[in-house]
């Protein structure tokens, strides 16, 4: 167990969070090694974190961030790493001295946007999660957007980027291509988080006391059953942010189209992971009465959420049955007049990490440049030996092999497994015909367990 590299984090005020090492104008050879060792607790973190994740262990490492209330922390962090990209990295680049030998120190900080995303994702897979990060989650909401509609933009170009052999003429060359490779990853890390916030989107008390938005529709027996299991509920801020301001179901629609993490044409008869997080957050925001009441479908939204009756083949049914009931809405949204686009005057909070940092550091970037040259990224060659004997004990092989287990079992012939029971999820099989065979055995179990999962 690594608790202990939680330490640094504890250490820091909630309510006035570090100043960005990355954003340091006086970036020195002390800040840099409180930078690294910071960068290093957070990658076994996140180790350990995918560790009791994978081994189903409980969450220790998502328990500790909430109590200690270090969400927010991490929310500052990676979107201080996402304005150092944007604001010094170009203008490092520029810079007539900055011909890096060696990029391993830069290729460390574009890591560490993807090592605190990654620690995200496992984290807000917890409901508690959204709710401790507080006022951040609009700021949370306001990157993933942003990250999101890089992707689309992305899927232009006909796919994701393919990794290549090497054959660049310098390190930055090559440095340019890692980037490119990572920033995808992050943005599908990013599609991921957003859609477990909208997980949090309150379906309980509210389907009780409203009736449907779309006259004549009423939820079926999947979003019904959701009329008993409360959950935590966005603030009307973060549900404004994601419907009114960057009107992400329409995003999301775009996503399904262009499907940029796919290369492969054609149908798809098995549902991929990352389509199935832009369906269930569609499913999230579409369905809640919450959602619904703040969201305007206007010609525009109209015609592109019906875009969606195409996607919805028996095929996709059967792997997601609850999207019965968004084909039922969208049924009946056919049927509809468009709304006008609302007016009203509303008084909510706003993002502020983003617009803070920009204010602090405006005019500034030139000088944070410059420091960092001479004193993050010209090390010495024993500070870079030292730095990667750091690495090396950091991911170790032993680590790396856990956090990537071999492949499932199936439970009746021990072959390799793909497929899971869907009613318990705790069972593995090779193939139906296994899964037929070992029910007289499994059923025992797997009824008992799905039902108080649904008790949950």
């Amino acid at each position: 167990m690594v608790l202990s590299h939680l330490g640094p984090w504890l250490g820091f005020s909630k309510t006035q969070p570090p100043h960005p090492l990355l954003l340091h104008t006086c970036a020195h050879t002390p800040c840099l090694g409180r930078w690294n060792q910071q960068h290093e607790n957070l990658e076994k973190l996140n180790m350990q974190a995918i560790l009791d994740a994978t081994a189903s262990q409980g969450e220790p490492i998502q328990e500790l961030l909430v109590t200690h209330g270090k969400i927010p922390t991490l929310v500052e962090e990676l979107i201080a790493v996402e304005m150092w990209k944007q604001k010094v990295f170009p203008v490092l680049c520029r810079l007539e001295d900055f011909k890096p030998q060696n990029t391993f120190p830069i290729y460390m900080v574009l890591h560490h946007e993807a090592s605190i995303i990654n620690l995200l994702e496992t984290a807000f897979f917890h409901k508690e999660v959204c709710e401790s990060a507080e006022d951040t989650i609009l700021d949370l909401v306001d990157y993933c957007h942003r990250k999101l509609t890089l992707l689309v933009a992305q899927s232009g170009h006909g796919g994701p980027p393919e990794e290549e052999e090497s054959q660049y003429g310098t390190p930055m060359q090559e440095l340019q291509k890692q980037a490119e490779l990572m920033e995808f990853e992050i943005a599908l890390k990013a599609l991921s988080v957003l859609r477990y916030i909208t997980d949090c989107v309150d379906r309980w008390a509210v389907l009780l006391s409203m009736g449907p938005a779309v006259e004549g529709w009423e939820p079926g027996p999947v979003a019904s059953a959701h009329l008993s299991i409360p959950v935590p509920s966005l603030s009307l801020s973060t549900l404004s942010r994601m419907l009114s301001t960057h009107n992400l179901p329409c995003l999301l629609v775009e996503l399904l189209e262009h499907s940029p993490w796919s290369r492969q044409e054609g149908e798809q008869q098995k549902l991929s992971k990352l389509d199935g997080q832009v369906w269930i957050a569609l499913y999230n925001l579409l369905l809640s009465p919450e959602a619904r009441a703040r969201y305007c479908l206007t010609s525009f939204a109209r015609g592109q959420l019906l875009k969606l009756r195409a996607f919805l083949t028996d095929t996709l049914l059967d792997q997601l049955p609850n999207l019965a009931d968004l084909q039922g809405f969208l049924a009946h949204l056919a049927l509809t007049e468009a709304q006008p686009p609302k007016k009203d005057l509303v008084l909510e909070q706003i993002p502020e990490i983003w617009e803070r940092l920009e204010r602090e550091n405006r005019g500034k970037w030139q000088a944070i440049a410059k420091h960092q040259l001479r004193h993050v990224f010209s090390p010495s060659e024993q500070e870079l030996r030292l730095q990667a004997r750091r690495w090396a004990e950091t991911y170790r092989l032993d680590v790396l092999e856990a956090v990537a287990p071999e492949q499932p079992r199936c439970a009746y012939c021990n072959a390799e497994a793909s497929k899971r029971c869907s009613r318990c999820q705790n069972e593995w099989y090779c193939c139906r015909e296994c899964q037929v065979k070992h029910w007289e055995k499994h059923g025992k179990a797997c009824v008992p367990a799905a039902q108080d999962d649904r008790a949950k």
